[in-house]
């Protein structure tokens, strides 16, 4: 089976920014009762875990070389271990099965994409990486003034958002295998051209091209890194720094120019990869459950219970009753809210009284309260 890709590319918004636009997404978001198979992420996952780990064993292969590493690359050598534990952690958790379970996108390029899995990319890609308890309640709420998360998404969302950042932390690691393969070629070419060295040590060029299409077509990073070593050199190394100035003006540029545009970007995936790894460390520290209980719409609902009983019940027994909502829900494809309210109903007698009582599947059963 071919697995499709899920991309959204996006410009950097502010909360406010987000939170519109959050709305307006929810609001275009035509839905299907399960999600495709096709759209099932852990195969990419897999894939984008592989490209990590090549480009870790490069960086630490360029250390010995005494090649400068990039500095997002730093994020990669430090943290490593975070991204490997959560990529187990996500492919024991998220099986085929309960991928598709979850509510699908009928419309659009997400087409059969699990929507709690759009979701988490949207917010992913338009925050530059950066997600805390803070705002992810917030971009959560927002989307749910459109349409309301099923108690499994709000539940999962943290492991869609981790998906999310790895396929980000992928992206950026692409770049620093094209900045350290050209960097790579440049010290081949000092040693042959510039040192002229007979004992040469770079010449495993060809054991990095291929593997990124992508890299081998980053010239800035050759020409920044190319002009820093010349320069190194003094007096010797004027004539091939002439060629190169030369070379660059063809291209409408000055060398200049290009070791601005590129320390820019180099800067720029530097803050990228920090947000990312930052950001999945702080959901594994975060806590589900009170986001869950805050934003949650089923949770909410039940919490009108006309005996007062829901909220002194203790927490699992509540998790109980919710998980029963949604089973129904699943069952009847009723939504959760729907579920919940008649629920509610059902928590007065014929006279109109208060009860205890909440008739469930099983039968009547009396609430557990602290």
């Amino acid at each position: 089976m071919e697995y499709k890709v899920l991309k959204i590319n996006g410009a950097i918004l502010s909360q406010n920014e987000l939170e519109t636009y959050l709305q307006k997404v929810a609001s275009d978001h035509s839905l299907q009762n399960k999600s495709n198979k096709n759209t099932y992420p852990i195969p990419r996952l897999k894939e984008n875990f592989e490209l990590i780990t090549d480009v870790y064993h490069m960086l630490n292969e360029h250390i010995k070389l005494n090649i400068p590493i990039h500095p997002a690359g730093e994020w990669i050598l430090d943290n490593y271990y975070v991204i490997e534990e959560n990529v187990k952690a996500i492919k024991n958790d998220l099986t085929l099965k309960k991928y598709t379970h979850f509510l699908g996108i009928q419309n659009g390029i997400e087409s059969g994409f699990a929507r709690s899995y759009v979701l988490a990319s949207e917010i992913v890609n338009y925050t530059d990486n950066k997600i805390d308890n803070k705002n992810l309640k917030k971009l959560l709420q927002a989307y749910q003034t459109k349409k309301t998360l099923s108690m499994e998404e709000i539940w999962n969302i943290s492991t869609f958002l981790q998906i999310a950042l790895i396929e980000n932390i992928r992206q950026i690691c692409e770049k620093i295998y094209g900045s350290q393969m050209q960097k790579y070629k440049v010290e081949n070419i000092m040693e042959r051209l510039v040192e002229h060295k007979e004992n040469l040590q770079f010449t495993h060029l060809h054991e990095y091209q291929g593997k990124i299409k992508q890299a081998a077509s980053m010239k800035y990073a050759f020409i920044e890194y190319l002009s820093y070593r010349l320069k190194k050199y003094g007096r010797k190394a004027y004539p091939f720094l002439n060629i190169l100035e030369e070379q660059v003006n063809r291209m409408g540029m000055t060398v200049d120019e290009v070791i601005e545009k590129e320390h820019f970007d180099i800067a720029l995936r530097k803050i990228s990869m920090g947000n990312a790894i930052t950001s999945i460390k702080t959901l594994n520290r975060m806590s589900m459950v009170d986001i869950f209980e805050e934003i949650n719409g089923v949770e909410e609902t039940l919490k009108q219970d006309p005996a007062g009983i829901y909220e002194k019940m203790d927490y699992q027994t509540k998790v109980e009753y919710r998980n029963i909502i949604k089973q129904l829900s699943q069952k009847t494809n009723l939504s959760e809210i729907y579920i919940a309210k008649k629920c509610l109903q059902l928590g007065k007698d014929k006279t109109g009284k208060k009860s205890t009582y909440w008739l469930l599947p099983n039968g009547p059963r009396k609430a557990r309260t602290i």
